[in-house]
């Protein structure tokens, strides 16, 4: 009777508390996004700079400034020269998807508009899930997939949104070509999403973003120089501009940093879910920036994709086999997640006075 119910109240309140917390830090990483895009913008629109490759350039530089910098001072197993050794061209394989999915993103929009852009960025999102199936042996269940139809149902309504609204710019020099690189893009990300998943649960976040400085800042360099040397020569450089370039980086590294945490705690399909309401951020700061007219529609996209997202971490997904143990080397902060997950999914709670709310993965963000 009075202990049944006392059990149930305290699983309720200890799910409730794990998908709020889910939902929030999704919505710090779409904050991060919405500042890379709306100085990226007024870059493009105020000072005429299309440098996309140039700008994730100075963003790898800084993850290997700060993390691949951590790995040098590592020893044994953890240290840089083992780590490249034994994985170094998984790492190789990541960071092009990585470079290569900003780099279509951004260049797609000189071919393209932006409905065609929000719509077929979506198409990440299954290839995500099948990549997580075959790879990370996830296990979907049927509201998951009814999570993920809502999400791209508010998506929907923001491109409606956006075009009773008047934000299209045209068809593009070739839509084709700039269809194909969204796509080219979205897949790019999903493949990347998915390694960064297995590697931060796995191992840790600190080898997976000094990797990824490392190799992001070898091949975005030889792209850069390569690609987009003559529209470096053409910056017309001044302080508002350095200031620009400063905060997009900033948030683009605050983006990579931050993103491993929260992975921790849920699953790459669910953060890439939650990110979804970052063209909305984007669009109420263009409000006051860009001057944008406004629709409600962008209310309600905006509560169509967050219920979508909650729909999605409401329920755990499952693993095709047992999880592994974790790794001798790493933390027990580094697989805080994949605790979770196992205590997610197989969970009695005991008494009240002995349920333990404090394992709930809130040390994770202390990595940050």
């Amino acid at each position: 009777g009075l202990k049944r119910n006392c059990k149930s109240f305290c699983f309720i309140f200890y799910v409730h508390r794990y998908v709020w917390k889910t939902v929030i830090l999704g919505q710090v990483l779409s904050l991060f996004i919405c500042g890379t895009a709306v100085t990226s913008q007024y870059l493009a629109e105020t000072f005429q700079v299309n440098t996309p490759m140039l700008q994730s350039f100075i963003n790898y530089c800084l993850l290997l400034l700060v993390y691949t910098t951590l790995l040098a001072f590592r020893t044994g197993c953890a240290g840089i020269w083992q780590i490249l050794k034994q994985r170094w061209w998984k790492y190789i394989i990541v960071g092009l998807a990585d470079v290569e999915a900003n780099y279509s993103m951004v260049k797609a929009y000189q071919y393209t508009n932006l409905t065609s852009v929000q719509l077929l960025d979506c198409f990440g999102i299954p290839v995500l899930m099948a990549l997580s199936w075959f790879l990370l042996r996830a296990r979907y269940r049927l509201i998951h997939f009814f999570a993920v139809a809502i999400c791209l149902l508010g998506v929907g309504t923001m491109v409606g949104a956006d075009i009773l609204a008047g934000r299209q710019e045209g068809e593009g020099s070739d839509v084709v070509i700039g269809d194909v690189l969204v796509l080219l893009g979205a897949s790019m990300y999903a493949i990347s999403n998915v390694g960064e998943e297995y590697i931060v649960k796995k191992l840790n976040r600190v080898e997976f973003l000094g990797m990824v400085g490392l190799f992001g800042t070898i091949i975005s360099g030889l792209q850069l120089a390569i690609v987009e040397h003559k529209e470096i020569m053409r910056i017309q450089w001044s302080w508002k501009v350095a200031l620009l370039f400063s905060a997009f980086a900033l948030c683009m590294f605050g983006l990579y940093s931050f993103m491993p945490v929260v992975i921790q705690v849920t699953s790459a399909t669910s953060v890439n879910l939650g990110i979804l309401t970052s063209d909305l951020y984007s669009l109420f700061f263009g409000l006051f920036l860009f001057h944008y007219k406004f629709s409600g529609l962008y209310i309600v996209a905006f509560v169509v994709i967050m219920v979508g997202f909650i729909m999605y971490c409401s329920t755990p997904t499952l693993t095709a086999e047992p999880t592994t143990l974790p790794h001798p080397g790493s933390t027990g902060l580094d697989n805080a997640a994949l605790k979770l997950e196992e205590r997610f999914a197989a969970y009695t709670p005991p008494t009240c006075p002995s349920l333990p709310i404090a394992a709930l993965p809130v040390a994770a963000c202390v990595l940050f």
